[in-house]
């Protein structure tokens, strides 16, 4: 035999799977099995623990998978309930990988930064003409929680992150949340100390309650304006923390 296997050459050894690509296969097995089953809108998905015996991973992957899923608006989870269906899926209508390949944090952060900016303004503005009561109930209460974690331990990055999502969520449009979901990993890198930076994009911090406010006046001009203050502060600390 002539192959690599059997040459005699010395190969380095396949690497265990990390999380985040057990959390992509349960999520296409998932897919697989609405298919197979021929699940429609409306059914009802295996319960979790079933999930987890079947697919041998952990509640935490689990429930990961079904955020996202929730996210790009396949899945509803009913209190009590279960997970259902909201729309029948396969790979091709779930998965669209986007990838970024950068030599450093600074120049990925920038990058993304001009995709985040494209969306959270537009976002900010639609949410500011299409929100309702609930929406701003929802919104000032991930605000709360937002600067109750920031007052008391100076950073709340979990917290930041929710409190847009909450605008997103606001805008009543599936197609924000899914294209910040295809852009999860890449985003994520705003709100997790970037630079080992426990003070990054801090200044921002009062302009989310002057967004807060912007969306609550139905001020869609007021709002881009307060997301674009919050935005250019992350580019300035992207530029200042990475000399």
């Amino acid at each position: 035999m002539s192959d690599q296997f059997s040459s005699g050459l010395s190969l380095p050894p396949i690497s265990p799977l990390p999380p985040a690509d057990r959390a992509r296969q349960v999520g296409e097995a998932l897919v697989d099995y609405i298919a197979k089953a021929q699940l429609r809108a409306g059914d009802r998905l295996p319960a979790e623990r079933e999930l987890m015996a079947t697919l041998a991973v952990g509640r935490s992957t689990i429930r990961e998978v079904i955020r996202r899923f929730q996210a790009l608006g396949v899945i509803e989870t009913r209190k009590g309930s279960g997970n259902y269906l909201l729309r029948p899926v396969s790979r091709a209508t779930v998965h669209m990988p986007l990838s970024l390949d950068t030599d450093s944090l600074r120049d990925g952060l920038l990058k993304t930064l001009q995709v985040r900016r494209g969306l959270e303004c537009e976002a900010a503005m639609v949410a500011a003409q299409v929100r309702t009561q609930d929406d701003l109930v929802d919104i000032e209460s991930k605000l709360e929680e937002m600067e109750r974690v920031h007052l008391e331990k100076g950073a709340s990055g979990p917290e930041d992150l929710a409190f847009h999502l909450s605008i997103y969520a606001a805008t009543h449009n599936p197609l924000f949340r899914q294209l910040l979901e295809q852009m999860r990993e890449a985003f994520e890198r705003f709100w997790s100390h970037p630079f080992e930076r426990h003070d990054f994009a801090r200044r921002s911090f009062p302009f989310h309650r002057t967004l807060f406010e912007a969306i609550s006046a139905q001020d869609a001009e007021a709002a881009r304006a307060e997301t674009l203050k919050i935005l250019e502060i992350v580019e300035e600390d992207i530029k200042d923390m990475s000399k």
